[in-house]
């Protein structure tokens, strides 16, 4: 894997125009003079914007990995034919996935990250004060690998004394595991068919793999894709219900993000009850963490979980149990599913 100019790009097709479905596509040079990403989000459904460079991008055993550098979001990460996260707003996903569980328990000092391993999921952890130890632990070393060498803002994440890097499957790991955790975060890719990642959103994997691992007062926290009007029924509610079905208390929110074209939604759950009070949060931020956050503070959070007529009707409504042989998939395939 290189850096491609853009020269290159077009003279030997790179992530071409008639591509497979995990790669994007860049269009041939229009008359503006400006080359543009596109990234197709449904069949009917194209979100595009303009390219500086290809930075690095390969395939690796589990996913097709690219890195692009863009002039609206910055640098680019995109994993099976899906984006990631972008340098200009990663913050607002990282946080939100990251800080409210943190926030919610009494004193966390352990967390298991399933995935994570561009390390911003790490970085916003060990902002915590109480934090002792981080355990990431991500299937795919080439992955890890070019997001250590082109992330520069999470070199001192990785370079953490707090933080044990793992390549291994996520299951495996903690299934091998006789330590528990007070927070177990899903920072995982996206359900797509044949990729990595699916078996990881199912109730068995929840109930036997999960919860066993949490300690008294632990929680769990994941991502669950797209939120939005259009898209929440995907894997959202489905997501939301799984987890229902395994914990007491479960907390569904959502934030706009605007690299992801979308609402973006996580799912938050425990056996006790949330501390979900604004001011409190508010507090405990300003006690509990080392540096600033961007986005998140109590009211968000509380906003964030409150959740549109819409979206709520279908999570209450939903019956769907997500299980290998009865899953649900967004829009791309995994490398598996090319194959």
């Amino acid at each position: 894997m290189g850096t491609e100019s853009l020269e290159t790009l077009h003279s030997n097709n790179g992530i071409a125009k008639n591509g497979n479905e995990g790669e994007r596509n860049v269009e041939e040079v229009p008359a503006d003079g400006c080359v543009w990403f596109e990234e197709q989000l449904e069949d009917d459904l194209k979100w595009s914007f303009t390219l500086e460079r290809v930075l690095d991008r390969g395939t690796s055993p589990y996913q097709q990995i690219a890195l692009l550098d863009t002039k609206r979001f910055g640098k680019v990460l995109l994993i099976d034919g899906k984006m990631q996260s972008a340098e200009k707003d990663e913050f607002i996903y990282h946080e939100c996935l990251i800080h409210p569980a943190l926030l919610c328990h009494p004193n966390p000092k352990t967390l298991f990250i399933m995935g994570g391993g561009e390390g911003s999921a790490a970085r916003e952890a060990l902002k915590h004060l109480s934090i002792e130890q981080v355990v990431m632990c991500d299937i795919d070393q080439d992955v890890v690998d070019f997001c250590k060498k082109h992330l520069t803002e999470n070199h001192e994440a990785f370079s953490s004394e707090k933080l044990t890097l793992i390549i291994n499957d996520a299951k495996a790991e903690l299934e091998n595991r006789k330590g528990k955790f007070d927070i177990i975060v899903g920072d995982l890719a996206d359900p797509v068919e044949g990729g990595p990642c699916y078996q990881l959103y199912t109730k068995s994997f929840y109930e036997k793999i999960i919860k066993p691992k949490l300690n008294k007062n632990g929680i769990f926290v994941t991502q669950a894709g797209p939120a939005g009007i259009f898209t929440h029924k995907e894997v959202f509610s489905s997501i939301y219900n799984t987890i229902k079905q395994v914990f007491k208390y479960v907390i569904p929110y959502t934030a706009h993000v605007p690299s992801f074209a979308d609402t973006w939604g996580w799912v938050m759950a425990s056996d006790e009850p949330f501390c979900v009070d604004a001011k409190e949060i508010d507090r405990r931020i300003e006690k509990r963490i080392d540096g600033d956050l961007l986005y998140l503070n109590g009211a968000s959070f509380l906003a964030s979980a409150t959740l549109n007529k819409m979206v709520l009707t279908t999570l209450l409504k939903e019956t769907h149990v997500y299980t290998e042989e009865d899953a649900r998939f967004i829009h791309g395939h995994g490398v598996a599913y090319r194959r």
